[in-house]
C-alpha cells in the first residue's frame, strides 16, 4: 500500500505509526496497540481486530513470567511456546508463527508473524515500536 493511499484511508495516527514501524518491514503479520489500564484497543493495523479476551490475556500475560515460560501463552486459540518471557517483552511462538509482545508504561505492543516471516525483523521492529514509546513515557 503506498503512502498516498494509506493517508487516503482515513487510517489515525497510531494506524499510521503501526503501518510504517512494523507493517512494513514485511515481516509483520497484524499488529496493535492495546491501554495497558483497561486492556482496551487504541489501534490495530488495517483489517485486524483482536479478539479482547486475548488482549486482556496479552496484558495480563506479564502478572507471571515464570508459569507463562512453563505453560506458554494462549492467543487466537493456539497455545504458544514462551521463547522468553520478562517484565518488558514476551516472545511465543508455534507451528505456523509467532507473536511478539512488548509493555510500555501505558501501553502493550502486540505483534503477530506467520511461518514464512523472519521472528527475528519482527521482534527488531517491535522492540523499536516499544522504546518509542518508553521514550515518550507512554
Amino acid at each position: 500500500m503506498s503512502g498516498d493511499t494509506i493517508a487516503a484511508s482515513g487510517l489515525n495516527n497510531l494506524q499510521l505509526l503501526l503501518h510504517d514501524a512494523l507493517i512494513r518491514t514485511q515481516h509483520v503479520e497484524q499488529c496493535a496497540i492495546i491501554r495497558r489500564r483497561d486492556a482496551s484497543l487504541r489501534a490495530a493495523s488495517l483489517g485486524y481486530v483482536p479478539d479482547p479476551a486475548d488482549m486482556r490475556t496479552v496484558v495480563e500475560a506479564f502478572k507471571d513470567c515464570c508459569e507463562l515460560r512453563e505453560n506458554g501463552l494462549t492467543f487466537d486459540g493456539k497455545l504458544h511456546e514462551c521463547v522468553r518471557a520478562d517484565k518488558n517483552a514476551i516472545y511465543a511462538k508455534y507451528k505456523g508463527g509467532g507473536l511478539i509482545i512488548v509493555k510500555t508504561p501505558l501501553l502493550v505492543v502486540l505483534s503477530t508473524y506467520s511461518s514464512t516471516m523472519y521472528p527475528s525483523v519482527c521482534v527488531e521492529a517491535t522492540e523499536k515500536l516499544g522504546e518509542y514509546f518508553r521514550a515518550k513515557a507512554k
